[in-house]
């Protein structure tokens, strides 16, 4: 196998032929990407079946049409994107003008994860791509027939000193950081990410973190309650809970717990049936090893649905746990699995406070129909992106960028935010040689001082 030096070495020559700069260059990278997806249609589909158990229609939903709006959003764009933009100079430097002109770093190094392994692999390397870089790309192994589909992808569609794949697991991931990048793009959990900043310091290298954690949900007594619990279990339930964004936890007013409770309940069971387990398109975990933390983060808990699993699928239903307290083991980490626990509160701003006293959450969703409280939660909560009325689909919108804040991430993505993350933005001023003010120069005299301070 080709090392990882000689890969890089690779690309940092490719990079420096100045191709990757070509806008034309760019933009048939990003076509021809976009013509082997829509040609490959059922190859995703069989690979996300095989990875998580999706549905055809959940992979294209969450991976396939997420990517491809991503591209169409690019090549539609990207022309304006990459012209450098003028501003206006200052009376400092009259005669003269200002431009910032984007260029790409150079080579990125992007880790993906395994829960969306095909959108969370690609969505990078298309603002890689379309900023004008070269890319090495490590899918994860714990998504391996997604991830050979990614390599094969990128094999058939770019150049491979343009973007390339490197598989494998922890060694193959430890001699990746041992390289030095032009930027890392990391989407994980945040003990990784650590890790990734900390190889990143060694050379000083910058990093995009798209990271995870608890992410609340809140429903006030002014909520549509019928609605709410729709969106809510669609938010949580979707990939079986194994989604950064996913509502970790409830927070429910105690005038409308019971009823919200209720709503899941029937919200749930039209989704996936009265036997979640015997339904196809009910995603599995991930791997035994989630199977197993996720069922210890239930036990003893009070659970008012579900609570069957079934070890040799890898699946577990989905679980309502109410009563549950803030110290509860299910609230000490990040659940990614379908596993809600309902918290319930009395007063608002308390409820804000005790969220706002932990760490930063990457999103955060509030149900209500009272302004002043959507006002008071957007004020005085920091998080990543969320939604009001809504969970998730906050990310289907190519205009908003996308990342964490704190311990949930740092830097963003998607649409124009993900061409910003990957460029850096370059500023020069160009002087009039016809007249040059002679202030500046030594020898200083105190009317040049007054003449300075004037301006």
């Amino acid at each position: 196998m080709t090392s990882i030096s000689s890969i890089l070495q690779t690309q940092c020559a490719f990079f420096a032929t100045g191709c990757t700069k070509d806008l034309q260059f760019r933009i048939e990278s990003l076509r021809r990407l976009e013509r082997w997806i829509r040609a490959h249609n059922e190859d995703i589909f069989a690979a996300l079946k095989h990875d998580l158990n999706k549905s055809s229609f959940e992979t294209y939903a969450t991976e396939t049409g997420v990517v491809l709006d991503e591209v169409k959003f690019a090549l539609k764009h990207i022309r304006s994107w990459s012209k450098p933009k003028r501003v206006p100079s200052n009376l400092k430097n009259f005669p003269a003008s200002g431009r910032i002109y984007p260029e790409p770093y150079g080579v990125a190094l992007i880790m993906s994860p395994w829960n969306y392994p095909f959108n969370l692999t690609l969505t990078p390397v298309i603002a890689a791509v379309a900023a004008g870089n070269c890319a090495i790309v490590k899918p994860s192994a714990y998504s391996p027939a997604t991830s050979s589909l990614v390599a094969r992808l990128c094999r058939e569609v770019f150049n491979s000193a343009h973007v390339t794949v490197v598989e494998g697991g922890r060694t193959e991931n430890q001699a990746l950081l041992d390289e030095r990048y032009d930027l890392i793009f990391f989407t994980g959990s945040p003990p990784v990410g650590k890790t990734v900043m900390q190889a990143a310091a060694r050379h000083l290298t910058p990093v995009v973190l798209e990271l995870g954690g608890k992410s609340p949900c809140i429903v006030d007594e002014t909520a549509n309650i019928k609605l709410a619990a729709k969106r809510i279990a669609w938010g949580k339930l979707v990939n079986a809970g194994q989604t950064c964004v996913a509502p970790d936890y409830l927070l429910v007013h105690e005038l409308v717990k019971q009823k919200l409770i209720e709503e899941m309940t029937l919200a749930i069971r039209e989704m996936y049936g009265e036997k979640p387990l015997d339904n196809p398109d009910y995603p599995k975990i991930i791997n035994e090893k989630h199977f197993c933390r996720l069922l210890g983060l239930a036990q003893g808990e009070k659970t008012v649905l579900g609570g069957g699993s079934n070890q040799a699928t890898l699946q577990i239903e989905p679980m309502l746990l109410d009563e549950v307290t803030w110290d509860a083991p299910v609230m000490s980490e990040e659940i990614f699995g379908p596993l809600m626990p309902i918290l319930t509160y009395h007063n608002f701003e308390e409820v804000i406070r005790m969220i706002g006293s932990r760490p930063k959450p990457l999103a955060a969703y509030l149900f209500t129909s009272n302004k002043n409280t959507e006002r008071y939660f957007l004020r005085n909560l920091s998080f990543g992106g969320g939604c009001i009325n809504d969970t998730v689909m906050h990310l289907s919108d190519s205009r908003l960028p996308f990342g964490g804040v704190g311990e949930s991430g740092m830097g963003s993505y998607h649409g124009k935010a993900g061409f910003d993350a990957f460029s850096h933005y370059k500023s020069v001023l160009k002087k009039s040689t016809w007249i040059d003010v002679p202030l500046r120069y030594p020898p200083y005299t105190l009317k040049g001082l007054k003449l300075l301070m004037k301006f």
